[in-house]
């Protein structure tokens, strides 16, 4: 009995499990345990009902210029800038009816003048209380502003200040309401490939919106030592000069000054950051004073650093002193590698331009100069900076040379000096050297921008005062060695370094 007992037992416990594995068996075989969603009309997507709003577009890393355009437009500004005309000089007879009447007996003689002369350009509000900022060149020689505002309003502007060396102009208009200001960034932080737009009036279509990319950051134009411009594709054209170069947080970041004249996609404009540093002077002197130290400065690079033997080392290097300046004054001397100012490091050229600039003339600094291997401190008191130069581009010579010496391996020919040749180029008694008659096209020498009629005077710091010397010199280079030139351009009157790579010959 008990036997039996256990294997009813036995064969009921045998039962439930089989019908417990045939249970999970069959679920596995009809699917997965959790439930597929099941497809029906509801997911399909309704009919929008009419006047419905439309669903939020998905979100996007592209930047909507419509906002930031909204949010600025408001603060920029067209302005009419005319002057009465020139006046004439007194006639020695008056003028003479072409019809043969009489003479004109209008305006007296020394009140004649050239007709009107009007210009356009842009600008933008920085403070609630009209204060606008602008390019100089929209507003020089104005005799009479007229300001459009965003909401149709005209006003009358004057001129605060101005510094025609960044091309910048401040003037004000008087509104009895608070006008709307447009929020300034950090052009510091500013990188090459971020979107940006630009807002003017160009050709008087006014509130011109344009987008483009930065294309460049720091490009030099007219003075290598204040130019900091900004590059774009942005469209900018006539009539924007002026005008805000806006970024993706809607904050202006550039003051849009120039275009190329060779093509309409590259356009420039002022760092807002060089603008706001000269706020203050212009607001309460209305002008612009720079400290200057009368020298002009060469980065460093590794050809310049192994030709002249210096090691890796950081600074400026002095490649010309101005006579008579502030720097020929304290000593300082064409080779002088600048590393310091003020206990500050100078890292390149660009760090001790923009330091001596920011101080004003009469301030005494103290540079950390490297010298022929020693270090040494220099203190300079600082004269007030001369007023911009023109763009002074040098023209080839038209004239023909004499027969020029035999071609070197850089890509030069040269030629002595001689007194016709010294007296027709304006050469100083002082410079001595070899002039250049020729550069080869695809040379050394071409890749690194010298121009004929320059004058070399020495090559790796050795004097050259004929071609026997320029010959022995350039003649015991090997291919890969690094040469610096120390030349004289007649067409500046200045000094200028080069570095050339010997090739093989």
């Amino acid at each position: 009995m008990k036997e039996e007992a256990m294997n009813r037992r036995f064969t009921l416990i045998s039962l439930a499990l089989t019908a417990t594995l045939a249970f999970f068996l069959g679920l596995l075989a009809a699917g997965p345990l959790t439930p597929s969603p099941v497809a029906s009309a509801s997911a399909v997507q309704a009919p929008r009902p009419a006047g419905a709003p439309r669903p939020a577009p998905p979100a996007t890393t592209m930047v909507n210029f419509a906002d930031v355009v909204g949010r600025v437009n408001a603060a920029v500004v067209n302005i009419d800038a005319t002057s009465r005309g020139r006046r004439r000089l007194p006639a020695w007879h008056p003028p003479i009816d072409p019809f043969g009447g009489p003479p004109d007996r209008g305006a007296p003689r020394d009140q004649q003048r050239d007709p009107p002369r009007r210009g356009a350009g842009s600008g933008f509000i920085i403070d609630a209380s009209g204060l606008i900022l602008t390019n100089n060149h929209v507003v020089e020689g104005a005799e009479r502003l007229t300001v459009k505002l965003a909401d149709g309003r005209s006003l009358h502007a004057r001129i605060v200040g101005t510094d025609p060396d960044i091309d910048i102009a401040l003037i004000k208009v008087d509104s009895p309401l608070p006008l709307p200001v447009a929020p300034l960034g950090d052009s510091s932080t500013l990188r090459a490939g971020e979107w940006v737009c630009a807002i003017g009036n160009p050709l008087a279509y006014e509130h011109s919106v344009t987008v483009g990319v930065v294309s460049y950051v720091g490009r030099k134009l007219w003075d290598p030592a204040l130019d900091e411009y900004i590059q774009t594709d942005a469209a900018i054209n006539f009539g924007n000069s002026g005008g805000p170069l806006i970024n993706a947080k809607g904050e202006v970041i550039g003051i849009n000054a120039a275009i190329s004249s060779r093509a309409s996609s590259i356009g420039f404009a002022v760092p807002i950051n060089q603008a706001t540093a000269v706020l203050p002077q212009l607001k309460t002197r209305g002008r612009v004073s720079r400290g200057y130290m009368g020298i002009r400065l060469r980065e460093m690079d590794p050809d310049l650093e192994r030709s002249l033997r210096l090691g890796h080392v950081e600074g400026a290097l002095v490649e010309d002193v101005t006579p008579g300046s502030p720097g020929e004054r304290a000593g300082i001397r064409v080779y002088d590698l600048i590393q310091g100012i003020d206990d500050q490091k100078v890292q390149m050229d660009d760090d001790l331009i923009s330091r001596v600039s920011a101080r004003q003339p009469g301030t005494v600094i103290r540079l950390r100069v490297l010298r022929d291997g020693l270090v040494r401190t220099i203190a300079v008191k600082l004269a007030e900076r001369p007023a911009r130069p023109g763009n002074e581009d040098a023209v080839p010579s038209s004239q023909r040379e004499p027969t020029p010496a035999r071609p070197v391996p850089i890509g030069l020919t040269v030629k002595d000096l001689d007194k016709e040749t010294i007296a027709r180029l304006g050469i100083p008694k002082r410079i001595s050297g070899v002039l250049i008659t020729q550069v080869e096209l695809l040379s050394p020498a071409y890749d690194a921008e010298i121009e004929r009629s320059s004058v070399v005077v020495e090559i790796n710091r050795q004097p050259v005062a004929s071609v026997a010397d320029y010959g022995r010199i350039t003649g015991a280079a090997r291919p890969g060695d690094a040469l610096t030139l120390y030349l004289y351009v007649p067409s500046t009157g200045r000094h200028e370094l080069h570095t050339i790579q010997v090739e093989g010959q």
